[in-house]
């Protein structure tokens, strides 16, 4: 099983490696039926069904009913086929688009009110994002130890990460409050949603809406600093 710690030997990930295009000859050698693509998706189907301390590139080639060594041509390690599978699952999620921006509050709310400003605002597009990152690692348990041994630098993680910086800009915090609350969000999803199966979704919704009045407050404080600077 690949962990954090595994002793393997210093590596690139695959999606740093440059991967040289083989031959013409060799290419016209390669296993007839194969490709990155469907070799990817196999391999999330087999580790959905056996987990990951059971996944093998022997194991894998019998699911395609092809040889190990042709996995090869395709990927160069067993660890860069994870990296592949890792961000193909990522890619199941639904990324909310930017938020509308916060409407104006209601002096005669009162401060209990809290951060709720609709669906379309960023902390119900927020609860969306991390309901369904959870909900992604309930269907992949998989998932949550590959993001702690690899970079998760993949097209989809980057895209997972951006559209979390979207919902962050628009919550009024300053550049270091931003990176703080990206921080705090990621180690959140990380750390509980890595227990989903353990965690109830209750106690998660509980724990993610502490974590949102927690930015929304900052947030607040920050623009009432800024009102009482410019008056």
């Amino acid at each position: 099983m690949v962990t954090a710690a595994d002793p393997e030997k210093t590596r690139t990930s695959v999606w740093l490696a440059a991967r040289p295009a083989a031959p013409a000859r060799r290419r016209s050698e390669a296993p007839s039926g194969l490709d990155r693509e469907r070799i990817t998706a196999a391999t999330v189907r087999l580790l959905d069904a056996e987990g990951l301390g059971r996944f093998s590139m022997r194991r894998l080639a019998t699911e395609l009913g092809v040889t190990a060594m042709s996995l090869y041509w395709y990927v160069d390690t067993k660890h860069d086929l994870l990296e592949l599978a890792l961000d193909r699952a990522l890619g199941e999620l639904v990324l909310p688009a930017a938020p509308e921006p916060d409407p104006e509050p209601d002096p005669e709310a009162g401060p209990e009110a809290g951060p709720e400003a609709g669906p379309e605002a960023w902390p119900g597009r927020l609860r969306v994002l991390a309901c369904g990152y959870r909900k992604l690692l309930v269907a992949h348990p998989w998932v949550a130890p590959l993001t702690a041994a690899y970079p998760n630098i993949g097209p989809h993680a980057r895209a997972f990460d951006a559209a979390l910086q979207r919902l962050l800009d628009a919550t009024g915090l300053p550049d270091t409050g931003r990176t703080g609350a990206h921080l705090a969000v990621s180690y959140f999803l990380h750390g509980c949603g890595g227990a989903a199966r353990r965690v109830p979704e209750g106690d998660f919704r509980l724990a993610l809406d502490v974590l949102i009045a927690g930015i929304a407050g900052i947030a607040g404080a920050a623009g009432a600093g800024v009102a009482a600077r410019t008056a």
